[in-house]
């Protein structure tokens, strides 16, 4: 196994070799990327290293491997991260039900147990988890980790040696070694710290609120019809409310939510539809205590250094 990723990973078609492409390339499947974040994943295409990406919750990053597996027409197979997750959810586990039935037929067949135990603990009843999936796929697919840090640190320890080996070792069957290299991409909300050697086996990139800017251009790429100068006052405002101190600052979906809304009740202007914007406040506010310290007094007072 020595090798066997490395010429897995030769074997993958790479990605175009500059930033600004790939950034223009993620744009075009649905993601505005920054700087940052397109040369990372132009290394994680170089290096075939995973990519831990860590930020607020509702900042993107999720969104960022759906849109690699759409740039990539591949695959995208997501593990969703709890407490208490374990290898039965996360790599495979035996159709218990199915090795029954299949036992009780073949009661007075004479078979031997061990003829009985090497039928039932065959690929016919395995039930693959998205670990074992992901490296079985014989087009490489993305790979996406989501909210590992809701995961135990046993658990944590135990990913360590997939990403390393991309192999598994079934006792019943042997070890399952990759067809292919899939695209890791691990997020992480930061709600526990993660290990050191998790952090040393992936490349970082910190995923922060969007610039006015560039959140004015993810609207105008996920709300049809929306005006650019509506989307600027949107996204203005949207980063002047999440210095407010707030309880849950709203994500990039709420402004995306936000942004139809006000779209679809017919706003024009945020300035001559103040009060439609005080009442469609319930897509980004998700809080009592949020809903009620950004008052009218409070919107306006926004408002009023919104161009």
């Amino acid at each position: 196994m020595k090798d066997h990723g490395r010429d897995l990973l030769t074997e993958r078609t790479s990605m175009t070799q500059t930033k600004d492409q790939i950034a223009l390339q993620l744009a075009d499947a649905g993601y505005i990327a920054d700087e940052g974040l397109a040369t990372a994943l132009l290394l994680t295409g170089m290096l075939g290293r995973p990519l831990l990406l860590e930020g607020e919750a509702g900042v993107g990053k999720t969104e960022v491997a759906k849109a690699l597996a759409r740039l990539e027409n591949t695959d995208l197979i997501r593990l969703q991260c709890y407490e208490g997750l374990d290898r039965s959810d996360a790599i495979y586990e035996w159709n218990y039900q199915r090795q029954l039935l299949a036992i009780k037929a073949r009661e007075g067949s004479g078979d031997s147990a061990d003829a009985v135990e090497e039928a039932v603990f065959s690929e016919k009843y395995l039930l693959e988890r998205p670990l074992l999936a992901a490296i079985r796929r014989e087009e490489p697919p993305v790979l996406l980790i989501d909210e590992i840090d809701r995961a135990d640190e046993e658990f944590e320890a135990f990913l360590l040696e997939i990403l390393s080996d991309f192999q598994v070792s079934i006792p019943e069957l042997g070890t399952v070694q990759a067809t292919s290299i899939p695209r890791v991409v691990l997020t992480s909300n930061g709600t526990r710290e993660l290990s050191d050697a998790l952090r040393r086996r992936c490349l970082y990139h910190f995923v922060d609120y969007p610039s006015p800017d560039r959140e004015a251009r993810i609207l105008l790429s996920r709300v049809p019809g929306l005006d650019p100068a509506l989307a600027v006052q949107i996204a203005e405002l949207m980063g002047k409310l999440r210095k407010e101190d707030l309880v849950k600052v709203p994500g990039v979906a709420e402004t995306i939510d936000w942004a139809a809304a006000l779209l679809g009740l017919g706003a024009k202007n945020l300035q001559e539809s103040r009060e439609l914007v005080f009442e469609t406040l319930s897509c980004v506010l998700k809080t009592r205590e949020d809903s009620a310290r950004v008052s009218h007094e409070v919107t306006d007072r926004l408002l009023g250094k919104v161009a």
